[in-house]
């Protein structure tokens, strides 16, 4: 195993041993707040923007703009889950050498697609922003400039990524926490000086926004060469490819990254039919009002990285009594979760919509589409515990399958039901078919579970397919 054995008692984030929930928070919680972090660009965009005179127009161009970045979130899983499983299962046995493989060369993929669809968003915004149906021609334009804007940055987020799941992957997650923290601190700072201050609205959010990923990316940089706490030593992103690396982080990645996609780009006709039929302001309240929800995707995406992590580790490590307590812990702690949350969204969703938007057609109409979504909550968290453990042992595949075809009725639920119920229908298909997907990968991963090897038997059980 080389250096593997040296480099896992140095270090303190080894998750095959310990208390499993204290492992677990050790790496959820920096996630959590990392995406948080991540989180808060958006809405502090949403905040600033929501003061400019045109504030709905504003909001609703920017929400418009997201779409297209939320779809080059797909793209940019085949660094991220590549890097956060290859390296968690090469610690768990022990091959530092492997893990240091997987990191780099997941980082060397993320840059080249980065730069890819960067360049496409920069060449293209304009039509791919007329084919959500905008019919304002304001929005369309504030949308474009935005998206031209922010294709600059994307290659800083790919790699940012990449090296996100590596540290993940490793069990130390607070680096990457530390390094949107400032992040978030310059768009903090940025957002009212752009957007206010030199009047630039839509294009200084946007701007404030490239400038904070690009000093990520440089924290993240210098944390992985120079860090005490680094998982890899002489990382390098900018060596030759590894093809049979990029093979393994392909068969892992790839199914995530077509289900991200998949997903974003239902969402996305979902958004031209409320565009098309509603108009900006039912736009402007999906665009908030799905910001807000996301908090109930901040503690289930945290611990689903984290269980991924810990199970990638463990399965590395063949301790399989680990993984199916993990599982177990980190199912209670989401359901606990979700409960608070679909709380909030029904009782508190007024006076969250107004700490955006302010007109009373909006908030009366935000506070239904959160009490709508209330009812997908409690299905998130099966969806966030059993797709971590699948991830965690490289079987990334029934997951996606389970996203995949349930996001393909989100469409056609949205259109059923709002020409029976009207607006409030479609976003009750939202709310339909998110609870079908929690629930489908939980069906999977029980039936799955009971093949999964018990702690005494051998590793080649785990072989069993999807």
């Amino acid at each position: 195993m080389k250096n593997g054995a040296y480099m896992m008692k140095l270090n303190t984030y080894d998750l095959t041993q310990g208390g499993i929930l204290k492992k677990l928070l050790l790496v959820a919680v920096p996630i959590m707040g990392t995406q948080l972090m991540q989180m808060a660009y958006n809405l502090t965009d949403m905040f600033w923007l929501g003061r400019t005179p045109n504030s709905v127009t504003a909001v609703a161009a920017s929400g418009l703009a997201g779409m297209f970045l939320w779809f080059g979130a797909s793209l940019m899983m085949m660094g991220r889950m590549g890097a956060e499983i290859g390296t968690s299962q090469s610690l768990g046995r022990s091959d530092i050498d492997a893990a240091r493989g997987y990191a780099q060369n997941s980082g060397r993929i993320a840059l080249i697609l980065g730069i890819v669809y960067g360049g496409i968003l920069l060449g293209l915004a304009r039509p791919l922003v007329g084919l959500l149906q905008v019919k304002d021609p304001v929005v369309l334009g504030s949308a474009s400039a935005y998206l031209r804007i922010v294709a600059f940055g994307i290659p800083l987020t790919y790699l940012s990524a990449a090296i996100t799941g590596a540290f993940n992957g490793a069990g130390n997650s607070r680096l990457s926490f530390l390094a949107n923290s400032v992040g978030l601190l310059v768009n903090m700072i940025f957002d009212p000086l752009m957007i206010l201050g030199l009047g630039w609205g839509v294009g200084g959010a946007a701007i404030a926004t490239v400038t904070a990923q690009g000093v990520v990316l440089l924290l993240f940089v210098w944390f992985a060469k120079r860090h005490p706490q680094r998982p890899f030593v002489h990382f390098n992103v900018f060596g030759r490819i590894n093809w049979e690396t990029v093979g393994e982080i392909t068969r892992w990645s790839l199914p995530i990254a077509i289900e991200s996609a998949a997903f974003t780009a239902l969402a996305m006709v979902v958004t031209a039919m409320v565009s098309a039929n509603y108009g900006e302001t039912a736009v402007a309240v999906q665009r908030v009002g799905s910001q807000i929800e996301s908090l109930s995707w901040l503690i289930g995406g945290g611990f689903a990285s984290a269980v991924t992590a810990f199970v990638g580790q463990n399965y590395g490590a063949r301790k399989w009594g680990r993984i199916r307590k993990g599982y177990r812990i980190s199912l209670m702690v989401l359901l606990s979760w979700e409960v608070l949350v679909t709380a909030l969204l029904v009782l508190g969703g007024r006076f969250l919509f107004s700490l955006f938007l302010r007109e009373p057609e909006i908030l009366d109409m935000g506070a239904t589409y959160l009490r709508i979504l209330a009812g997908s909550q409690l299905f998130m968290a099966l969806e966030g515990a059993c797709s971590g453990v699948f991830r965690g042992i490289g079987k990334t595949l029934p997951p996606s399958i389970c996203s995949i075809t349930s996001n393909l009725f989100r469409p056609l639920l949205c259109w059923w039901l709002m020409h029976r119920m009207g607006l409030n229908g479609l976003w009750m298909g939202i709310t339909l078919s998110a609870s079908l997907r929690g629930l489908s990968v939980f069906v999977w991963y029980t039936l799955y579970q009971r093949r999964m090897p018990l702690a005494s038997e051998s590793a080649e059980a785990m072989s069993v397919s999807v």
